[in-house]
């Protein structure tokens, strides 16, 4: 693997970078609080990602290689071995058996059994992993520290590098099928692909500001989050973005960070951050309602098995089910 140049390798308390945006004026306060549970993690440390494939089965990743998975919607939760005592960051899952975990040192984990048992794939780089997209079982992206995408056809068998053109941290990525796609991460960075990542293209955002995820509604409606509030919103799947920062309210001095954004339909969105922040629309972002605080924990993942069923998770073990 090539060694490259860029920013200071980020670990988990890197994420929340410390970058002045000039916000603008339009969170709401929510009329209706949504139902949030703290459920009981049988790790208690950072987790760093969650991904559930429907309202039972769900798996957690996080510092010193922790994860933990559960079948009955988060009523119990095991650790499970990973082999591994790196920081994990992200988490996916293609079926109810094959998922992968990523994370520092080129970690890149995969199960075959519903996550009871991980086994490491060469990754072929020892920079840290921060998020992936698979698009089937054999087709799938990583991103990670200073612009390293990789990239898969055989289920990860092999990881081969594809040329970003960045050297920035990349912290987001998502694709609409195999061969259009997004990545997002430090200093206003937004790549876009329509050839499989053969040729990523920078787009312009007029942001210098840190973007830690993107998600799309659908096929065109797609949305960054990122540090001091920072918000984008695109309506052409990625070619061009929009500022849609959020601002302070009431006695707020500080705009949280915005670390995850998820979507459940085309009007419905949340979004977690910093200090137990948790917004969400039933508009389609033309709006944004601040939840009540879930805690002082930040909270890095966000995942929904369902429209009705979401679970988020952060420092110290917090694990909260959210229930619309």
């Amino acid at each position: 693997m090539t060694n490259r140049s860029g920013a200071t390798p980020h670990g988990a308390a890197g994420l929340l970078a410390a970058v002045v945006f000039l916000a603008l004026p339009w969170v709401s306060v929510a009329g209706k609080p949504v139902a949030s549970v703290a459920q009981q993690s049988p790790a208690a440390t950072t987790l760093m990602g969650v991904y559930f494939d429907g309202p039972q089965r769900g798996w957690a990743v996080g510092l010193g290689g922790t994860i933990i998975r559960t079948t009955d919607g988060g009523k119990k939760w095991k650790q499970v071995p990973s082999g591994t005592t790196s920081l994990l960051t992200a988490v996916a899952f293609r079926t109810a058996k094959r998922g992968w975990a990523v994370g520092a040192n080129g970690t890149i984990l995969v199960t075959s059994d519903g996550g009871e048992h991980w086994s490491r794939q060469m990754s072929g780089t020892q920079f840290t992993l921060y998020a992936l997209a698979m698009h089937s079982d054999q087709v799938g992206w990583i991103v990670g520290e200073r612009g390293v995408v990789l990239h898969t056809t055989d289920g990860g068998v092999h990881w081969a590098e594809q040329q970003s053109q960045a050297n920035a941290n990349l912290y987001g990525v998502v694709f609409h099928d195999d061969r259009r796609g997004v990545a997002v991460g430090a200093l206003g960075t937004i790549l876009t692909t329509d050839n499989g990542g053969e040729l990523w293209l920078a787009r312009e955002t007029k942001s210098a500001g840190t973007f830690f995820d993107v998600t799309f509604s659908d096929s065109e409606n797609g949305w960054v989050v990122g540090n001091a509030g920072v918000m984008l919103q695109s309506p052409d799947g990625g070619q061009t973005w929009t500022d849609r920062t959020l601002t302070c309210t009431g006695s707020c001095t500080r705009v949280t960070d915005l670390l995850k954004i998820r979507f459940t339909d085309g009007r419905t969105g949340w979004v977690v951050g910093e200090r137990g922040a948790l917004y969400r629309t039933d508009d389609g972002g033309v709006t944004w309602e601040a939840e009540p605080s879930l805690g002082r924990s930040s909270l890095f993942g966000l995942s929904f098995g369902d429209p009705t069923h979401g679970w988020t998770v952060g420092e110290n073990g917090a694990l909260f089910a959210i229930r619309p």
